[in-house]
């Protein structure tokens, strides 16, 4: 591992052009990151319900999750987004848990995940792809199967 020496700018001037390029760099982390903007106790699913900001949400039952499991439903009606919307607290019980690692949890979630980015790329082209296609449209298509004898 190679060590990084920390710059350190506490007296650098807050002019409009540092301001602007921090206000730059801190979009472009949020929208390259996960970031909810609410979550809600819901008593009949026994469940956290996280939202984000297009309107979607997760649902997480809080018996799924030992970190959850032992809190009252008045601690639970006090979980917060936190630390930029990547995840749920509890100051009372000192209690920060990632959104993301919440997700990784859950294997149907994870299936889903991997099933959603499998299909993205495979609907992407690029230029290999667009050659090999070609290739085989000068050979006459695709090469058929061969039917196996047993």
């Amino acid at each position: 591992m190679n060590p990084v020496k920390a710059r350190e700018h506490f007296d650098e001037p807050v002019t409009a052009e540092v301001l602007a390029r921090a206000m730059d760099r801190g979009s472009k982390r949020r929208v390259s990151q996960l970031h909810a903007v609410a979550v809600q106790y819901v008593v009949a699913f026994k469940a956290l319900l996280v939202s984000f900001a297009d309107g979607s949400a997760i649902v997480f039952p809080v018996a799924n999750y030992p970190e959850f499991a032992a809190l009252s439903k008045r601690e639970l009606d006090s979980v917060e987004v936190g630390f930029g919307g990547s995840a749920l607290c509890l100051d009372s019980r000192d209690l920060h848990v990632s959104i993301d690692g919440l997700v990784s949890a859950s294997q149907p979630l994870m299936e889903l995940a991997a099933l959603v980015i499998a299909a993205r790329n495979g609907s992407k082209i690029s230029e290999a792809k667009t050659q090999a296609a070609r290739a085989n449209g000068q050979k006459g298509g695709r090469p058929r199967k061969l039917a196996t004898t047993d």
